[in-house]
């Protein structure tokens, strides 16, 4: 192999690479069902360049009692309503609750990375094996806007999709 090759095999890499991190992506991508699951959701940068002013995120169905944290500087909204079908918690029934959570106001510079946090718990009756997915949309400076909401279909992978949803894989309850 000739130095040509070899540094044309490490760009590619380098640039595919620099690609699949380009994403918001989740700290943790598993979490076994019944648990509670803290979601870190790391945004890596803005929108060509642009400052991110608002990250919203839509919760799965299935991830209840959710909790965002504040963040300093940034204004904290939830949007509740009525979950697909009625959930147990510690021995209660669970029926609505978070569905989204919307972080505005705030400014994240393009050269910089920040991270936005949940908590909430993985129904005991959802299906391990699956992947849950946290479809994020982040607005930036002067109206950019990355959708980060593509979710898999059947035989497709995460790395076939240009603005894949974060997701968590699901584990067995332990």
């Amino acid at each position: 192999m000739t130095k040509h090759h070899i540094l044309t095999c490490a760009t590619a890499l380098f640039l595919t690479t620099g690609t699949a991190l380009a994403h918001v992506t989740l700290e943790t991508g598993e979490a076994a069902v019944g648990t509670t699951y803290k979601a870190v959701l790391r945004v890596p940068h803005g929108c060509e360049g642009k400052a991110t002013t608002a990250v919203r995120v839509k919760l799965p169905e299935g991830f209840i009692a959710a909790k965002p944290m504040p963040k300093a500087g940034w204004e904290l909204k939830t949007v509740k309503g009525k979950y697909a079908k009625s959930y147990e918690l510690w021995g209660e029934k669970v029926t609505e609750g978070v569905q989204e959570v919307d972080w505005s106001g705030g400014n994240l510079p393009d050269a910089y990375y920040d991270e936005f946090v949940l908590r909430g718990t993985f129904a005991v009756d959802l299906a391990a094996g699956e992947t849950a997915y946290f479809p994020v949309v982040q607005e930036c400076e002067g109206g950019a806007v990355e959708r980060w909401i593509q979710i898999p279909q059947a035989g497709q992978s995460e790395d076939d999709l240009e603005t894949p949803a974060p997701g968590v894989k699901l584990l067995p309850k332990k």
